[in-house]
């Protein structure tokens, strides 16, 4: 067994935000070039999951304008490339189990603001569901592909309803 097989899973939220056209928000992280990612972050001691998204969204991307309409059944997790072990999260864990949850946004582009107090975006957008996985750091792909896969059916575009006059 290897010093990393010994250590945990950091506990932690994914956030898939939605903004009602299907479409997915995703930011570029500061500290890897060419990194997208989904919001996500550790959940605090006595926190829910969804109460740590909604903290999350507002500590990332400035906004936690978004209402919750779902959550991954069970618990998924990765592993950290053998050269990021003992060098992010003070070297305390092998990686993330995690559990993601699905958030339609409410607010507006203009409530998006990545000058938080700690900034973890540089740039951010809406992408199409299909585009996730190929922007995302191979080691949290499999995570990715499994999220979209169970998201998918809650995915479609909101639609308002037509109203045919009499």
């Amino acid at each position: 067994m290897s010093k990393a097989d010994k250590l945990p899973y950091r506990p932690c939220v994914g956030i898939m935000l939605t903004d009602g056209q299907g479409r997915v928000f995703v930011g570029r992280r500061l500290d890897t070039p060419d990194a997208w990612q989904m919001p996500q972050g550790g959940i605090d001691d006595g926190e829910s999951p969804r109460q740590a998204a909604l903290r999350e969204l507002l500590e990332e991307i400035g906004t936690n304008s978004a209402e919750i309409v779902g959550e991954t059944e069970g618990w998924l997790r990765y592993d950290l490339p053998a050269h990021l072990i003992g060098k992010v999260w003070k070297g305390k864990y092998r990686g993330q189990k995690q559990k993601w949850v699905l958030a339609r946004f409410t607010g507006t582009d203009a409530d998006i603001d990545l000058a938080t107090d700690h900034p973890e975006f540089d740039a951010w957008q809406w992408v199409e569901p299909g585009q996730l996985v190929e922007r995302i750091v191979p080691f949290k792909r499999e995570i990715y592909e499994a999220v979209v896969a169970e998201f998918q059916p809650l995915l479609a575009p909101q639609v308002e309803p037509q109203v045919t006059p009499k």
